[in-house]
């Protein structure tokens, strides 16, 4: 993952099936050892463990509780050991060749809308974790399982072989209903989620070159790894792309107001006429 190789030593098979549904998209030859981690379970208590050479042992109480521990240490540690990329707490995915990405805080609907646009002829990056080279542009896949707190609406169902943990509804990745994207692919759009429950039709904003570096800052998971405290590549970033603010509502209109967009060239179409402004 991000070019860097990460060894698990799997110490107990619930474990080893838990990892392997949510990280298996990621399997692969070693060409080197960047990572290691020991994990396993205690015997006398049940609870789960997380071991990284020079680094307190993390207990989980519970499967959710050991998934939430384990990619919160996976994804610091991709952050200090790839600097050069810009990391930010958003969902990434493709459609027409073109990158998306859907920036948003833990409740802005982010996952579940993820889930939907699934069905609507878009490709899976990430759900939770982007990374954008600031001088080229593209951005990285991170194909983890996509995690949900609840489940979404009936018309966009659940697959049968989807895991439930005490936190959350995983769905691996191999049952999707579309493929994934395993390569860094030129990133053509940023997507700033709102949810509002006041909100039943969704709507979409463009902003500002300087609202839309404010913003990507603010969602910024690795700022202090960048010039200025990440400021001066969220601005590069920022102007270099058309940003929109999407009010989410109903999710089939969220995700044909999307899917519209960009089959529209809308994104496109406003880069060009910002250009020109400028």
């Amino acid at each position: 993952m991000f070019s860097r190789g990460v060894r698990v030593q799997i110490g107990d098979p619930v474990i080893g099936s838990l990892l392997w549904a949510n990280y298996g998209e990621m399997q692969g030859a070693l060409d080197s050892v960047d990572l290691h981690y020991d994990v396993g379970r205690r015997r006398l208590t049940g609870s789960f463990f997380i071991s990284r050479a020079n680094q307190k042992q993390l207990i989980a109480k519970n499967d959710g509780e050991f998934l939430y521990l384990f990619e919160r240490d996976l994804s610091v540690q991709m952050q200090r050991l790839r600097r050069d990329l810009y990391f930010v707490h958003s969902a990434v995915l493709e459609f027409g060749s073109r990158g998306l990405m859907l920036v948003g805080t833990n409740k802005s609907g982010k996952s579940t809308t993820t889930w939907g646009l699934l069905h609507h002829g878009f490709r899976y990056l990430s759900e939770d974790l982007g990374a954008i080279d600031p001088r080229t542009l593209e951005v990285y896949p991170y194909p983890r399982a996509l995690w949900l707190r609840r489940n979404p609406p009936g018309s966009y169902p659940l697959p049968r072989r989807r895991f439930s943990t005490s936190w959350q509804v995983c769905i691996p990745t191999n049952d999707f209903p579309i493929e994934v994207m395993k390569e860094p692919i030129p990133l053509e759009g940023l997507v700033f989620l709102q949810c509002r429950p006041d909100v039943s039709e969704p709507s979409l904003r463009s902003l500002s070159k300087a609202e839309a570096a404010a913003r990507l800052l603010f969602h910024a998971l690795n700022p202090g790894a960048h010039a200025a405290y990440g400021l001066d590549d969220a601005v590069k970033i920022a102007s270099r792309l058309p940003s929109f603010e999407l009010l989410v509502g109903n999710l089939r209109a969220t995700c044909v107001l999307l899917k519209d967009t960009l089959e529209r060239g809308v994104l496109a179409n406003n880069f060009r006429v910002a250009k020109q402004v400028v």
